[in-house]
């Protein structure tokens, strides 16, 4: 059984516009110490979708589907028992770790107030355990550093301090939500080795929430591309690479800077804007940016899946040996094709 499976996950919300249809039909599945990243343009859903999943969205929100997290109904628990889960089996490093962090308090308070609280740990061995915990995301003098406040720390050793909380408890679960959109480039790679290398020693599964494929390539195992709320690909890391079916994965690929690219070669722009999710247009939702588009896109496509499991939501580029509309089993397939 996988661990977590997402079934039809819709969310929206209601705006004094309309309503706004976030996230449209996802489905998915991550197994034990398995990577899943979820990539996409801003807008794209990529951050509801996790929100939805912990409990987490707006008053103006509704979540429906299924999120079954070791066999139970995320979507179905009351927030006192989300409250048990949140921390200690799923935990979240946010995208912004200023605000994550509550200013007022010392790290050592924050850190010490999640172990006091999901294992019931005494102050002491509380404090031991953050102290252990910040060492291991590299905090230099972590025994000085801890009763600092968030102000003291740059931003990559915020991030650091971020990580060091989601992973006090041991959680089954980690999501990353743009855990290195606002570093420098060097810290970006420094956080994103620092997270390959916890997940492999604690085996837990983890979600990535980016919008920057460079990001994913080596730490993933999968990869699933979200466009105006939908998936619109999925594969293995090498499916998604090197053998793309959809324009819109082709798209981003091709604005991804290489160091085997011709140095007079331009990066790719994909034309246009996203779609407004308040009036989604009929057929494919890509297809006023799509360079392929012909008078079948008006039709919404069908999701093809090949042989290896690669899935497309596109009928310009069927794969071969496809199967037509398989989303029934899709979550599940997944899981048990990816299952490490």
């Amino acid at each position: 059984m996988s661990l977590l499976e997402v079934k039809n996950l819709q969310v929206s919300f209601a705006t004094p516009e309309g309503e706004v249809h976030a996230v449209n039909g996802i489905d998915f599945a991550v197994s034990t110490g398995e990577t899943l990243a979820i990539v996409g343009e801003s807008g794209s859903g990529k951050s509801q979708l996790v929100m939805a999943i912990m409990g987490l969205l707006a008053q103006n929100g509704r979540a429906s589907g299924q999120a079954l997290f070791k066999g139970e109904d995320l979507l179905q628990k009351t927030p006192r028992e989300l409250n048990k889960v949140r921390g200690s089996q799923i935990a979240m490093i946010f995208q912004d770790p200023m605000t994550s962090l509550n200013p007022y308090l010392t790290v050592e308070q924050q850190m010490t107030e999640v172990v006091m609280y999901h294992q019931k740990l005494g102050r002491h061995e509380a404090f031991e355990h953050a102290v252990e915990m910040l060492r291991a995301v590299r905090i230099p003098d972590a025994e000085e550093r801890i009763h600092e406040y968030p102000h003291e720390y740059s931003g990559g050793m915020r991030q650091r301090v971020m990580i060091a909380m989601s992973l006090l408890c041991e959680p089954d679960l980690l999501i990353a939500d743009e855990p290195t959109t606002a570093l420098d480039v060097t810290v970006q790679a420094q956080i994103t080795y620092l997270i390959g290398e916890l997940r492999k020693k604690t085996r837990m599964a983890m979600i990535l929430i980016t919008h920057d494929l460079a990001v994913v390539a080596g730490i993933s195992d999968r990869i699933l591309v979200m466009y105006a709320g939908q998936m619109v690909e999925s594969g293995t890391v090498e499916d998604i690479f090197y053998r793309a079916h959809h324009p819109y994965t082709r798209g981003l690929l091709a604005s991804v800077p290489r160091l085997d690219r011709d140095a007079s070669d331009d990066l790719q722009a994909i034309p246009g804007n996203p779609p407004n999710l308040l009036a989604l247009p009929g057929g494919c939702c890509f297809r006023d940016r799509c360079t392929q588009a012909q008078e079948i896109c008006s039709q919404p496509p069908p999701m093809w899946r090949d042989e290896r499991g690669h899935r497309s939501r596109c009928v310009l580029e069927m794969p071969d040996g496809r199967v037509e509309n398989d989303s029934a089993g899709e979550a599940g397939s997944a899981a048990e094709e990816s299952a490490p």
